[in-house]
């Protein structure tokens, strides 16, 4: 029930907000907005405030905004379709920018509340490389292979990314030390044995979260550029089942985890809906892009035609996902 109520709880975060970020800088820039929806299907809960419709729908794997000339031409002059070109582009835009912002929030919560790793050793594992190497608690990481590091993350990530023995520098007691070591492997990841003190302070958890929001947008590109160039498959990925299961997991570890799970997934789709592809925001931007550069809109029907046949590929590859993905996965 946990794991159930911690995927309905991040879903309809990240949807409500996404959408909520159309919702606002529509009414911001003057367009009108007939329904403001969270959740998709059947409907659960309405009311009615001046112009616009505030809904509460049944499946929250979605939501949408529905603005005032943006499916059909209208002569309302505050409809979509009616607006300036930077007008509807700052309207698109603000989804995903919500997203990043809900990003940079939650991973800001997650260091708030778990601390955030230091370079200085916390915990070393018993029968580990550290650990026979004469590493101790409270030693503070400098270096790996002679190069400086500038925190955890950059310590851990040289060593998952060596291939052979490493020289970790370290300082104890005033003293700068080397010593060599072989990472042991597991899960296919090249490991000391070290775990890191953690520290809490307000500030620096700002920081990190736009640090890691920021890492978290690299490593989306990355994995793309991997599945264009064939080198990760799309089974690989994760659906909507395997989404659910990883925010279930999440859970289970405090509000902390759950924090983590919800941003990272957050940056995902701020990423994903700026793709130009029609169905997404970022086709609409690239529409409206090829408008200000011709000077005249995209046809309605061709714009209208390629959003419905991208959108049937997504969901096709949604079910693909899900089935030699996800279930795969529980299967094996």
């Amino acid at each position: 029930m946990a794991s159930l109520l911690g995927s309905i709880f991040v879903f309809v975060l990240i949807i409500g907000l996404h959408e909520f970020g159309h919702f606002s800088m529509a009414k911001i820039v003057g367009i009108r907005v007939n329904e403001y929806s969270i959740g998709m299907g059947p409907l659960l809960f309405r009311k009615q405030k001046n112009e616009t419709q505030y809904s509460l729908r049944a499946l929250p794997l979605g939501g949408y905004v529905a603005m005032e000339g943006e499916e059909d031409d209208s002569d309302d002059p505050r409809s979509f379709n009616n607006a300036g070109l930077s007008q509807r582009a700052a309207v698109i835009a603000s989804g995903a920018a919500m997203n990043f912002v809900l990003a940079i929030v939650g991973f800001m919560l997650f260091t708030l509340i778990s601390g955030y790793p230091t370079q200085t050793v916390g915990e070393v594992l018993p029968g580990t490389p550290a650990m026979t190497s004469g590493i101790e608690k409270g030693d503070v990481l400098l270096s790996v292979n002679h190069k400086k590091i500038e925190d955890w993350n950059e310590f851990s990530m040289r060593i998952a990314e060596s291939k052979e023995e490493v020289t970790v520098g370290y300082k104890r007691d005033g003293k700068e030390r080397e010593v060599n070591m072989t990472p042991s492997v597991k899960d296919g990841r090249r490991f000391i044995g070290i775990k890191p003190e953690s520290e809490r302070h307000p500030l620096r958890s700002v920081k990190e979260g736009f640090t890691m929001t920021g890492k978290v947008v690299v490593t989306i590109f990355d994995v793309l550029g991997q599945l264009f160039t064939g080198d990760l498959g799309v089974d690989k990925l994760s659906g909507p089942v395997g989404v659910v299961k990883v925010i279930g997991d999440s859970a289970k570890f405090g509000f902390g985890s759950l924090m983590f799970i919800m941003a990272y997934i957050s940056a995902n789709l701020g990423v994903m809906n700026l793709l130009p592809i029609p169905a997404l925001d970022g086709g609409k931007l690239l529409f409206i892009l090829i408008e200000a550069i011709t000077g005249r809109p995209v046809n309605k029907k061709i714009e209208m035609t390629l959003s419905f046949i991208s959108f049937a590929l997504l969901i096709g590859l949604m079910i693909y996902v899900t089935i030699f993905g996800d279930i795969a996965r529980f299967i094996n």
